[in-house]
């Protein structure tokens, strides 16, 4: 057998295999601005504009969430199954739980304990309270994509 010569069928496979990497980025892409958003419309405040203005807090909690949500679309995608269809309306499905997952969280963390979130996000300097938020973004993320496995 001649190890030298590619199959008739390497650059088709190869063409998919591409075309399905491109698909789950542009979802996974997606889902992380419907992330930003969701938290972005559930907190007090235009949390775009506390991220750009480079308040601390603000930064630390969208980058944890960020973090959280990649986490459970890498895990939706990791076992995602069946046809590229499939494999992407899995995705999307689990991603959006998990994001819905993570705005409870945060609303019941802030409940439970009294912080106020708003203003941890308003904070000019890092309060200490945005590590709790970040840490429980991170958790909840982890939780989630565990639970699709």
């Amino acid at each position: 057998m001649d190890q030298t010569v590619i199959g008739p069928d390497f650059f088709g496979l190869i063409g998919i295999g591409i075309g399905a990497i491109l698909l789950y980025a542009l979802l996974g892409l997606l889902l992380l601005l419907i992330g930003f958003w969701a938290v972005d419309v559930t907190t007090p405040g235009p949390l775009i504009r506390m991220v750009r203005g480079g308040n601390p807090g603000s930064v630390l909690v969208t980058a944890s969430g960020l973090l959280a949500m990649a986490l459970v679309i890498v895990t939706a995608i990791s076992v995602s199954s069946g046809t590229l269809l499939e494999g992407l309306l899995q995705t999307l499905i689990f991603g959006l739980v998990g994001i819905i997952a993570q705005v409870a969280a945060v609303r019941i963390l802030e409940w439970v304990t009294g912080i106020d979130v708003g203003e941890v996000l308003k904070a000019e300097e890092l309060l200490p309270q945005a590590w709790v938020i970040a840490a429980a973004q991170i958790a909840i993320g982890t939780v989630v994509a565990v639970a699709i496995i």
